[in-house]
């Protein structure tokens, strides 16, 4: 069993102010890490369990507000979710399936799964699926739900307001996609190709410039007069990161 420390600062957390924990059974395969560094990056304490007895020790023991469950892994019994339940009551169950896997996610939620979720997915869509567990479980607290924070900027998801030190930043509606994308990322970095997938929802036929284009509008809103937030790694893609 492997433990993962909280990185980043995330919305939710327990209601003794401690990060969030999570349990991510799978059988350590490369999606293990993967969702690992993705939760982590939320301020989540992330423990990993590579079958059912070790999942079921981490439960007892680690005392888990939630758990992200690979049902296509070897380790993974069919009723886990239950006996997961059983060894902790209430506690959330994502389960995850193989693409088209009807049955697996009929028998995932009949087994005590909360939600399911069919490969391939996206890391944030993981994310997401997890805060409304957590939020309808009553497991962690909200703080601040609607808004995302990185260093002094503050965006709220609601009101779709953006704010810099106090002063208000106006975006355009695409400007804001990009930026709550980059913020609901902070210190990762992010390529063009994730963020046209995400942002525009298609790769615009190869023209990858206009995310530098957009990148280049928002440095002007954000960055403009201060200490950078928004970085580029040549080669790489582009990332948000407290100024400093």
């Amino acid at each position: 069993m492997k433990t993962t420390s909280p990185q980043g600062r995330s919305e939710l957390s327990r209601s003794d102010g401690g990060p969030v924990r999570l349990l991510v059974v799978d059988d350590g395969s490369a999606l293990t890490d993967l969702l690992s560094t993705a939760l982590r990056y939320e301020g989540w304490e992330v423990h990993t369990a590579d079958d059912a007895a070790e999942a079921l020790r981490a439960v007892r023991e680690r005392r888990p507000d939630a758990v992200v469950l690979d049902v296509t892994s070897p380790g993974a019994a069919a009723d886990l979710p239950t006996r997961l339940r059983h060894a902790r009551p209430g506690v959330p169950v994502l389960y995850l399936v193989a693409k088209d896997a009807a049955a697996e996610r009929f028998a995932g939620l009949t087994a005590g799964g909360d939600d399911c979720l069919a490969k391939p997915f996206a890391l944030e869509e993981v994310v997401a699926r997890l805060r409304a567990l957590l939020r309808r479980s009553g497991a962690a607290a909200a703080r601040s739900a609607a808004s995302l924070i990185v260093g002094d900027l503050v965006l709220d998801e609601d009101s779709r307001e953006v704010s810099r030190g106090g002063t208000e930043i106006h975006l355009t509606a695409t400007e804001f996609e990009l930026l709550r994308y980059l913020m609901r990322n902070p210190r990762r970095v992010l390529s063009k190709a994730q963020i046209l997938d995400r942002v525009w929802s298609y790769d615009f036929d190869g023209r990858a410039n206009v995310v530098e284009l957009y990148i280049s509008y928002l440095r002007r809103k954000v960055d403009a007069g201060r200490s950078p937030m928004i970085h580029t790694r040549r080669g790489a893609g582009y990332l948000i990161k407290p100024a400093g």
